[in-house]
């Protein structure tokens, strides 16, 4: 993490945001295709210990701690980054057609917040090409693959409510069987219909009862918005009810930018998009524990992002309720050693408090 810090991140922070992280993507793609890499990387940054083994909607985990989608959109480099010792990789969104996104420039840093403004609007390969790309590939760890709608750009003509569920659809029924599990984006911040499709939960209804014909086999999340509060988790929860293969949801980035952000307004107000790393922490953690008071426990799961840079981020929300972890700005800003040394202090962190599994920790606090 010192060389990270101190070398590589300088030098990649004189470069323009998404050409560093297209960059990193692609080194990841060729080292990926050289099997004696991945096992050096797994001994330099995997830390195993039975206390973070663990099971979440039967499947099995190594550690509680995943890469969020949004790093890997296309399934390129899910090799390398499978063995830098999360616990599980979620690479997308993906749509059912290719997207280029939104114009640049789309992606920014925030040093002084540790943050970052995503505004990408779901650039990716499409489905058919990532199932294709990633069906001769075994991760040693699970793969969840995040589905959205096809952002067709602004320019677009409006699509029908049966058009923009047509879509997904689409995409569930060619990558259903290609990952460990499925986790359906309803709410991207950065595209029109992201925004505002589901926040009428009569559209996530019909979604899911169109997808209940799919035969899915994988367990299912829903990334929702924070924003809504106890009303809109209550009316998610009561929207899911009946369809018996949502197992879980995860919260998704909020639009717009906080007010509590340390780099001045005229500045951020020049980048579009919404913001990622420390400033959504709290909203998040928010959600995260409201949700866990109200849902059955005994059939969903959470997943929380938002925020992870540390041992003590991740223990929070796994505390407040989350059963997994996720993180992706902080490796921007710390590097991928982080992943050890937040496996490492979690560990240090589930003796402190007496637990022998990180299991046990899940929903043991309150939302402060």
């Amino acid at each position: 993490m010192r060389l990270y810090q101190t070398v590589i991140r300088r030098a990649l922070f004189h470069f323009d945001p998404e050409w560093a992280h297209d960059r990193a993507i692609q080194a990841g793609r060729l080292l990926g295709a050289v099997k004696v890499v991945r096992p050096f990387l797994s001994a330099l940054s995997g830390f195993s210990d039975p206390r973070l083994e663990t099971e979440v909607c039967g499947i099995r985990f190594p550690n509680p701690l995943g890469l969020a989608a949004g790093f890997d959109k296309s399934g390129r480099a899910c090799e390398v980054l499978a063995a830098l010792g999360f616990g599980h990789i979620e690479i997308g969104s993906v749509s059912a057609e290719p997207s280029q996104g939104n114009p640049k420039p789309r992606l920014f840093r925030l040093p002084r917040d540790r943050a970052i403004i995503v505004h990408y609007g779901l650039q990716n390969d499409g489905a058919d090409a990532v199932a294709a790309r990633l069906a001769s590939k075994r991760l040693a760890i699970p793969l969840g693959i995040n589905i959205v709608k096809t952002n067709r750009g602004k320019t677009a003509a409006p699509e029908s409510d049966d058009e923009i569920i047509g879509d997904y659809t689409r995409s569930v029924r060619i990558l259903k069987n290609v990952g460990d599990y499925i986790c359906l984006n309803l709410s991207c911040p950065n595209t029109e219909m992201g925004r505002d499709f589901f926040s009428d939960q009569r559209n996530t209804v019909r979604l899911l009862t169109a997808l209940s014909e799919l035969d899915i086999r994988c367990p299912v999340f829903l990334k929702v918005s924070p924003l809504g509060g106890v009303r809109a988790i209550e009316e998610l929860l009561a929207a899911v009810e009946g369809v018996s293969y949502v197992s879980g949801f995860v919260f998704n980035l909020p639009p717009g930018k906080p007010d509590t952000l340390r780099t001045p307004r005229h500045i951020v107000e020049l980048m579009p998009g919404a913001v990622s790393g420390k400033p959504v922490e709290r909203l998040i953690n928010e959600c995260i524990g409201e949700t866990y008071r109200r849902m059955n426990r005994s059939r969903y799961r959470l997943i929380g992002v938002g925020g992870v840079f540390s041992a003590e981020d991740a223990y929070l929300k796994i505390r407040l309720g989350a059963s997994l972890v996720q993180l992706l700005t902080a490796m921007i800003y710390e590097g991928p050693g982080l992943v050890r040394k937040i496996n490492r202090g979690l560990c240090q962190l589930l003796e402190r408090d007496g637990f022998s599994n990180v299991a046990e920790a899940v929903g043991t606090a309150r939302a402060s």
